[in-house]
């Protein structure tokens, strides 16, 4: 994780506002089909200087983050509510759903979930927080037996993404995506 050290002290107002304008630029341009998010493309088009973006977001991946958040702190709400469920198995099956469903539907949200590194703080803390909530619904399911013992947050993420990647370079359709969350799920289980 590379720190941020404009995140340790409260931003100008001015530089509020030019993050939130090439935020706002960055989107438009992935609801118009550009998902290149060329950053000298986005500073022109915010109409900032290129400096002023890269101080923001030093690599597209940190841009990438940034427009995530949301998206993330949804799962992570998805993720305590599946740990929430009074069967464990049950809940882990809503979570992977939603996680799936939501990878597939934006492909820069999984590129973020899969990332191995995280250039926001604020992106590492949410994916602890999403570790967190896995662990515990892991657990639960443990102890009843559901799953096996060797399966942490982490491989379930990667598997999840090992999914997502199947989807995408297959025909995308939904039956399949039941088939391969079916087959996950089953090699959860522990061995008979």
């Amino acid at each position: 994780m590379t720190p941020n050290p404009e995140r340790a002290t409260p931003m100008r107002a001015d530089a509020a506002r030019n993050r939130a304008r090439v935020l706002q630029i960055a989107r438009e341009q992935l609801a118009a089909g550009d998902s290149s998010l060329q950053l000298n493309a986005i500073a022109r088009l915010a109409g900032v200087g290129v400096g002023t973006v890269y101080r923001h977001f030093p690599t597209r991946h940190a841009l990438v983050e940034a427009l995530s958040v949301e998206r993330f702190a949804q799962l992570v709400d998805e993720a305590r509510a599946a740990a929430a469920e009074a069967d464990a198995l049950t809940g882990l099956h809503r979570l992977l759903t939603y996680a799936l469903a939501r990878s597939l539907d934006d492909p820069e949200f999984a590129a973020v979930l899969e990332a191995s590194r995280d250039a926001e703080e604020q992106t590492a803390a949410l994916k602890a927080e999403l570790d967190q909530a896995v662990a515990g619904l892991l657990d639960r399911a443990r102890e009843t037996g559901a799953i096996r013992g060797d399966i942490e947050a982490d491989d379930v993420r990667r598997l999840l993404c090992g999914i997502e990647h199947a989807v995408r370079v297959g025909d995308s359709d939904p039956l399949r995506i039941g088939v391969y969350l079916s087959v996950l799920l089953e090699g959860l289980r522990p061995p008979r």
